[in-house]
């Protein structure tokens, strides 16, 4: 099976999510990943269990699947300069520590360059390599909350809360990925690599570019999104059913009549508040009023069936458990089964892209702390004996 990215080298060093869920996609593409980790401590979301009874890492587990994993210390000179060795045969380095930590070690973008001009270097952070709080550490919470993002959900007046998935570290890795593969392609027509870089906030900020863009167009801030879109105000929000909830996404002008009629407000059809999606936020308001209580008389399965036929827009909120029970999600390979390292069948998060000549292939295959470090350096050159004074001396 041909694979888009077979030949390609990268070695992985970041941690959590943002860097290396970039690293297992270009795995699932066909790259060989080397994931390097610190001896004897590994990623840190190898330390976050599923629970105090469940030793296994979900967190590890989805964002380094198809890596080959060694162990290398790259504060040390001995570690530093293994590293380099192996930087002048890859292709793309991946990152998510502090700006300005691999410079600390004498393993920054210039001092690579130098070995390798064809090196690309995707380089994740929190708040960007510039400004006041680029030295500044953090994580997904981070993004989510200096992004804006959480500022938009929920209801005036209530606590603010995350997004429960780490969404900023998701989005941050698909940025870090577009640029990999932009420069790639521009590579291959020019021979030269570069450094890219991407960050949670940056990626929360893109993430919103419609919210945002219309604040800097009227120096308004959309606010809480209630129970809706705080600047999509029509037909389009969250209504509880009979037995759980439903999403409506808008009522297109030909359904309009038919929809209304079928909530038993057949007047609102007429109503000119609610033709569009402007309607103010009281008007709004008073229409979710009216058509709560008709939403509650039917399952959200019954209301699925009669939106399908009204040609209206809509989704059932599923929680984890319903989406992974949902067909579709497995017809499309967004969940697929493979076959893990102990040789079993699996069922694993797939992949979200589809490619037609070049398909991917995520793996179920998640290496332990230093599996592969003996091979990956005798194919470097180095002897047994080399090979274990090294690890006497904690250097890999």
């Amino acid at each position: 099976m041909n694979k888009a990215l077979e030949g390609i080298r990268v070695i992985d060093i970041g941690q959590l999510v943002q860097g290396p869920q970039a690293g297992a996609t270009l795995a699932d593409m066909g790259a060989q990943v080397i994931k390097i980790e610190l001896p004897m401590v590994g990623d840190l979301s190898r330390w976050i269990d599923c629970s105090p009874e469940d030793n296994r890492n979900a967190y590890y587990v989805a964002c380094n699947r198809g890596k080959q994993c060694m162990t290398l210390d790259l504060r040390t000179p001995e570690g530093a300069g293994i590293f380099k060795e192996m930087v002048s045969s890859t292709d793309i380095i991946i990152s998510n520590f502090k700006p300005g930590t691999m410079e600390e070690w004498g393993l920054g973008f210039e001092d690579l360059w130098e070995l390798n001009a064809g090196i690309i270097w995707a380089a994740g952070s929190t708040f960007g390599p510039d400004g006041p709080d680029a030295a500044q550490e953090g994580a997904d919470l981070a993004g989510q909350c200096a992004g804006g993002l959480i500022s938009t959900i929920g209801y005036d007046g209530s606590p603010y809360s995350p997004v429960g998935a780490t969404i900023a570290d998701h989005i941050g890795s698909q940025n870090l990925l577009s640029g990999i593969l932009a420069a790639l392609y521009y590579r291959e027509r020019s021979g030269q690599g570069q450094k890219i870089e991407g960050s949670l906030l940056g990626g929360q900020i893109w993430a919103q570019a419609s919210e945002y863009t219309h604040y800097l167009m009227t120096n308004k801030v959309p606010g809480r999104g209630h129970f809706s879109h705080p600047l999509l105000r029509g037909v389009y929000g969250i209504f509880e059913t009979r037995d759980g909830w439903i999403g409506v996404i808008g009522v297109p002008p030909d359904s309009r009549d038919a929809f209304f009629i079928a909530m038993g407000q057949p007047g609102l059809a007429l109503d000119e508040r609610f033709l569009g999606l402007l309607a103010s936020r009281e008007d709004l308001t008073e229409l979710f009023e009216r058509l709560n209580p008709v939403f509650k008389e039917k399952t959200t399965e019954q209301w699925c069936s009669v939106l399908r036929e009204m040609g209206v827009r809509y989704a059932p909120v599923r929680d984890y458990a319903g989406t992974v029970a949902d067909q579709g999600a497995w017809i499309n390979g967004y969940f697929q089964e493979a076959i893990d390292e102990r040789g079993e069948t699996i069922p694993i998060v797939g992949t979200p892209i589809k490619m037609s000549v070049t398909p991917l292939t995520p793996s179920a295959q998640v290496p332990e702390l230093g599996q592969h470090t003996d091979v990956l350096l005798r194919a470097q050159g180095y002897t047994d004996e080399q090979i274990a004074g090294l690890r006497s001396r904690n250097v890999i």
